[in-house]
């Protein structure tokens, strides 16, 4: 009978434990497919390990930032908000900054976002995408394909990133585009 006490109390605190532990997740809002900007190298977690409270305010931000992005459609505030996140060298970051200055119309200091993007993360196929809707909208119909290819290469022509780009280009020059 002792056994049995024993090993029920033993199950019970169990229980109790992992029904009181938090759940940490980490959770980066990204368009689409888009892999959350890379973790800092300098630091090795194991996945039992919490995050930072550094890197949950990052992905805070980055949320808020998202959410202004693509449901309220501020983009200034989106780009002040980016860029305090202090990671102006992330594809991910450089890039939504780069998109949200492509919708406030100002395509030069857009194009050194995308471009400043694509050297943190030569692979990043969003970036890919939405610099060659920008050449798309620039009349740069030649550079707007030399992208849709290296995303074929990069994700396929499946990708929701590939048929956007591709839609766009099938367009007549001139019609207006906006993404």
């Amino acid at each position: 009978m002792t056994k049995l006490a024993i090993r029920l109390l033993t199950l019970a605190m169990l229980t109790l434990a992992l029904t009181a532990a938090p759940v940490v997740s980490v959770v980066y809002a990204a368009p689409d497919s888009d892999p959350p900007p890379p973790p800092d190298k300098k630091k090795k977690r194991s996945s039992e390990v919490r995050p930072s409270a550094q890197e949950t305010a990052f992905a805070t931000g980055y949320r808020a930032a998202y959410a202004a992005i693509y449901d309220r459609h501020d983009y200034a505030s989106a780009i002040e908000q980016l860029k305090a996140l202090g990671r102006d060298d992330s594809a991910a970051v450089a890039n939504l900054i780069g998109y949200s200055y492509r919708q406030l119309g100002d395509y030069k200091v857009s194009q050194i976002w995308y471009e400043r993007a694509l050297k943190a993360d030569p692979n990043h196929v969003k970036t890919w995408q939405y610099y060659g809707l920008w050449q798309v909208e620039q009349g740069n119909r030649e550079s707007a394909q030399y992208h849709l290819n290296k995303i074929a290469a990069l994700a396929g022509t499946s990708s929701d990133e590939y048929r956007s780009l591709a839609a766009a280009l099938e367009k007549p020059p001139g019609t207006g585009l906006v993404y």
